[in-house]
């Protein structure tokens, strides 16, 4: 009978625990030369390390769907809705001039047309002139 030959891994490797080289479903205590006797539980994977707060701000080219997404800020759209909304310059900004002279003449179809727009572009579902939604803040 030949037994098979337990890899050894580099000496360089500090001591300590790791996934059996055997390949068991337990961990091995490496002393820094040689494995010991000593068993233990399986190892957890190591996780993946976390996304970085940039990340966040990087900005997205494409939606969910593989559309194309506006080079429009939705927190400039956002803003120029809130504040002067009823005057439809947020509809100026992402390009729909036509509907943005409707708000202008109707102040905002009274507000209420200007509130639409406001609750869609924190949504993320308004759209610019090309209908490419404004998704980058």
């Amino acid at each position: 009978m030949t037994e098979q030959a337990v890899p050894q891994p580099p000496r360089e490797i500090p001591a300590g625990w790791y996934p059996d080289p055997e390949g068991k479903p337990q961990s091995r205590y490496w002393d820094g030369a040689s494995w010991t006797e000593q068993v233990g539980p399986l190892l957890p994977q190591a996780q993946a390390p976390a996304p970085t707060i940039s990340a966040a701000f990087v900005p997205v080219t494409h939606d969910a769907s593989g559309n194309p997404v506006s080079d429009r800020s939705r927190l400039a759209a956002a803003l120029l809705c809130f504040f002067v909304g009823v005057l439809g310059v947020h509809r100026f900004y992402v390009g729909k001039v036509g509907t943005g002279v409707l708000q202008l003449l109707t102040f905002g179809g009274l507000g209420i047309w200007a509130l639409i727009d406001l609750i869609l572009i924190l949504v993320g579902t308004f759209r610019d002139k090309q209908d490419r939604v404004l998704l980058n803040w």
